[in-house]
């Protein structure tokens, strides 16, 4: 009676239908020292996963990296660079101009200078002048549309 149920279990437990009550049957029953010989060669299967089930993982899991950055020290080079380079780009001369008629003169350059770029720059854009001509014309064409549509008004 015992085999028979254990045999179906072991059908069950081959199709994948067995519920964990029914396994843990199977376990003790295979675990035992009475297992009928035809059996027999379902022992080891059940035997390892009972040793498996008792497996512990040790091995300690790091949950931190051990290689951390450091920013502190981004800021403290960057400050150093910003130093340095201040120290060696020290501007003795800024350009300051002490006479009134000579810092006219220059400016007056300059603006010269900007003015004739300026014009340079206006006069490549000058055929957008004509672009404007053509579509002022194009507007005459939408008149003609619209009496057009009042002369041919749509049957609705």
């Amino acid at each position: 009676m015992v085999l028979n149920s254990i045999e179906k279990l072991l059908e069950k437990y081959e199709m994948g239908e067995t519920s964990l009550k029914e396994e843990q049957v199977l376990k003790n029953y295979f675990t035992s020292d009475s297992v009928a010989p035809h059996l027999e060669m379902y022992k080891p299967m059940f035997a390892y996963f009972l040793v498996s089930q008792q497996e512990e993982f040790t091995k300690a899991i790091p949950l931190k990296s051990k290689r951390i950055f450091d920013y502190k020290w981004i800021s403290v080079a960057a400050v150093a660079i910003l130093m340095l380079g201040i120290y060696f780009n020290n501007p003795r001369d800024v350009g300051t101009i002490n006479d009134p008629e000579v810092a006219f003169n220059e400016v007056s350059k300059s603006l010269a200078m900007i003015s004739n770029h300026m014009n340079k720059g206006t006069s490549t854009v000058s055929y957008l002048d004509e672009v404007n001509k053509g579509t002022s014309t194009l507007e005459y064409l939408t008149e003609i549309e619209n009496t057009t549509r009042i002369i041919f008004k749509p049957n609705k």
